[in-house]
């Protein structure tokens, strides 16, 4: 079994909790109040502006075969990922530019770019945003919300192209080779990150 397999092993019963999560169970039916995900929005803004400096701090560290990945990983979230937010701020007046990092998004994206200083170990700890966002719009995709809203939320995730991102990332980890225990309790860490972050209204 690769490095990655065995994260997937790990965070299979965590990703559970997440679809079970109201927030998420809210999106998945539709009906989620819109301040609730105003709220959310706001913080995965401010998450995502980080996201892209880990992407960057690892990729001073990259070996060459992995540098345009990190390059345009980096690009994707920012101008990609990052539009699908600032559509979403207009329908449910969030404030993105005027949003404080509470205390989920500040504990989680401390431990990302602290992750970050080790090559291998950051790609461990970055790892259940992807995946676990990809899978959440796999599973949600097969039922999705009737709501345009959460639709283009769950579109954007379950999208074919973000899920072969993902694939590379664990790719990438593999061929990193971090110890594999030290890989395992930082991508449980992440995802215990990933379930706070939900809460984060």
């Amino acid at each position: 079994m690769t490095i990655s397999e065995k994260l997937h092993a790990v965070g299979r019963p965590l990703l559970r909790a997440q679809l079970e999560h109201p927030t998420v169970a809210g999106i998945a039916r539709g009906d989620l109040p819109e301040p609730v995900f105003r709220s959310w929005l706001e913080q995965d803004y401010l998450f995502l502006l980080d996201y892209v400096r880990v992407f960057a701090r690892l990729a001073w560290q990259a070996p060459d075969g992995h540098l345009g990945d990190l390059v345009d990983l980096a690009h994707t979230t920012y101008h990609d990922e990052l539009r699908l937010h600032r559509s979403l701020s207009a329908e449910f007046g969030a404030d993105l530019e005027g949003a404080v990092k509470g205390p989920a998004c500040v504990t989680y994206t401390a431990f990302l770019l602290e992750s970050a200083a080790s090559y291998g170990e950051g790609l461990a700890a970055l790892y259940p945003c992807m995946w676990g966002y990809s899978s959440l719009g796999q599973i949600l995709a097969e039922n999705s919300p009737a709501e345009s809203r959460y639709r283009a939320w769950v579109d954007t995730y379950a999208d074919p192209a973000f899920a072969a991102l993902t694939a590379r990332i664990a790719q990438m980890i593999d061929e990193a080779a971090p110890d594999p225990a030290r890989a395992e309790e930082l991508f449980a860490e992440g995802m215990a990150h990933e379930l706070a972050f939900w809460s984060v209204p």
